[in-house]
């Protein structure tokens, strides 16, 4: 049997910790109706007997207090909220315990923003990681050492596991059904609770926003004059000239920044735009294209789908309510 041990952070998100143990729980009568045995033990773990969370709106109680779990096969790292930074700090019990499971052979799945506090332990370090792609600068700032893949529903590496965004961390519970059964058990689960099985990537859901948390003045003044003239085709050389720096110093400058080459940002700002357009608009997908400064149709959908994963007519289709397709 499987010892599944599902943190109580403080300030965390109550749904990841209650649907995590709703599927493990539920995938054991599964297989109890099946004829089989039950798979798993799910136990709820945390600092204290009662967890207080959402102000105070709902309490957990615990199962087992960490102290008393010497050893587990799956620790999962439910999301966190509020102030990040606090949530850390109020939670950092956890991180000594985790290393120590980690060591010991567990596996550790981390379930949206939960990423933060398993990245704190430093069990991430030059390993790849997803978590919900709104938080995917400030992650980049607190673990530099990490390598953020934030368009990932699943990241797998070293026993360490990690969800992107919100509700996706349901394929990340499915993925580890399957890994820990079998296809059949986990198809049946991902029928159950009314989840698309096997889907890989979070990029139709994110909204590009600049990062522009950074110091650098000049670099902020030039991804403000590139989301200002959406219509341009603005060169590198034209950028650099334009706030006197040398091209390759003002490429380093703007990576270093905004964690975009200014080519990459460009694509990104403009296919932003693109996406707002197809979302509300009854303009086709030429109309739009023409706006957003791409002229050659090849060029702008093979942009379009490496950056949402979607061609423009399957986006207009998924999030136009009143979508009329004509090329």
């Amino acid at each position: 049997m499987k010892h599944i041990s599902i943190l109580v952070p403080n300030e965390s998100v109550l749904t990841s910790i209650t649907d995590p143990r709703y599927m493990f729980t539920a995938v054991n009568e599964f297989l109890m109706k099946a004829g089989k045995e039950p798979l798993f033990k799910v136990q709820m773990v945390g600092l204290s007997p009662e967890v207080m969370l959402n102000q105070g709106s709902f309490s957990v109680h615990t199962d087992v207090l960490m102290k008393d779990v010497k050893k587990t096969d799956l620790v999962v790292v439910p999301a966190l909220s509020g102030d990040l930074k606090k949530a850390l700090e109020l939670n950092k019990d956890f991180m000594p315990w985790i290393v120590a499971q980690y060591e010991k052979g567990a596996e550790v799945a981390s379930l949206c923003i939960g990423a933060f506090l398993l990245a704190s332990t430093g069990l991430l370090n030059g390993k790849k990681c997803s978590t919900h792609w709104i938080y995917a600068n400030e992650f980049r700032d607190m673990f530099p050492d990490v390598t953020l893949v934030d368009d990932r529903i699943i990241t797998e590496q070293d026993r360490l596991y990690s969800s992107g965004g919100a509700a996706s961390y349901w394929n990340l519970l499915l993925y580890l059904v399957e890994k820990y059964t079998d296809r059949q058990t986990a198809i049946f689960a991902s029928k159950f609770f009314a989840i698309e099985i096997d889907r890989k990537s979070q990029s139709p859901f994110i909204m590009f926003n600049g990062q522009k948390q950074h110091e650098d003045e000049p670099i902020r003044q030039a991804q403000e004059y590139i989301e200002n003239n959406i219509m341009e085709r603005i060169t590198i050389e034209e950028l650099a000239g334009k706030f006197a720096i040398g091209r390759r110093h003002f490429e380093r400058r703007f990576k270093k920044a905004t964690n975009n080459t200014p080519v990459e940002y460009m694509q990104r700002v403009k296919i932003e735009a693109a996406k707002k357009q197809l979302e509300t608009s009854q303009k086709n997908v030429s109309e739009v294209m023409y706006e957003v400064g791409y002229s050659d149709t090849k060029a702008f959908r093979t942009v379009f789908k490496k950056i949402t994963g979607l061609s423009p007519v399957d986006y207009k289709n998924k999030y136009n309510k009143h979508a009329e397709v004509m090329m």
